[in-house]
């Protein structure tokens, strides 16, 4: 829980994701890790050309860790290269992350895909709550920021506790569908509100059990307004 881990691949998306987990590292006042996974994709091959490749991998990773080192106020950048899948190097970085922050797509999804494929894996397995911000390029100026909507009817502690504390962090109220009395007597200076919906959400956040039995995937990751947080039992 030592650290906010990033998946960059260099696509618009992941650009998102950089900016949101820049926020959190900042927020959270932890380093940032940025990973960048790789793999020859052709069969065998000679050694020449994967270092070419391997060559291009690292120009990406340093380009992300350039721009968050230079757009943050100071967290510590860290770097990630695997050679290998790079959802199961983001699950595994998971085992000691508060947090992992991925892109809805990368460069490999194709236009009419649901969720990546990176990011559907990572929300569905890994060992801390996972952001997926939807979305290219850079994150939109919010002057009016909304709350933080909990999804389900029946949440879980840990997706309510997660909820107040992203809350807490960012001056935000939170929106969820259950009296939670027990929530605003240990989280009294965040504001709940009521659960009708909102126009403008900051972030959705949502079990994992929940999230994979009413299809994560069609329901939240292809339509919400905002990034979704997925947040294991």
């Amino acid at each position: 829980m030592n650290h906010i881990v990033l998946g960059y691949d260099g696509s618009d998306f992941s650009v998102q994701a950089l900016d949101w987990a820049l926020d959190e590292a900042e927020l959270r006042k932890l380093p940032l890790t940025v990973s960048h996974a790789w793999q020859w994709p052709y069969g065998q091959a000679d050694e020449e050309a994967k270092a070419h490749l391997r060559k291009a991998a690292e120009h990406v990773l340093w380009h992300g860790a350039d721009c968050a080192r230079s757009s943050s106020s100071g967290i510590r950048v860290e770097t990630d290269l695997f050679e290998g899948p790079a959802a199961h190097r983001l699950v595994e970085l998971s085992a000691d992350a508060a947090l992992v922050v991925v892109g809805s797509r990368g460069l490999s999804a194709l236009p009419r895909a649901v969720v990546g494929s990176v990011a559907g894996y990572v929300a569905a397995h890994a060992e801390c709550p996972v952001i997926v911000v939807r979305g290219p390029g850079p994150l939109p100026t919010v002057t009016n920021p909304g709350p933080i909507v909990v999804s389900g009817t029946e949440p879980a502690a840990s997706v309510l506790e997660f909820a107040f504390a992203e809350a807490e962090l960012r001056h935000l109220p939170v929106s969820a569908p259950v009296d939670l009395g027990e929530w605003t007597a240990r989280h009294p200076r965040t504001r709940l509100e009521a659960s009708e919906g909102h126009e403008h959400p900051t972030l959705m956040v949502v079990g994992r059990e929940h999230a994979a039995r009413f299809s994560l995937a069609d329901f939240l990751l292809q339509h919400a307004p905002c990034p979704v947080a997925v947040v294991g039992g």
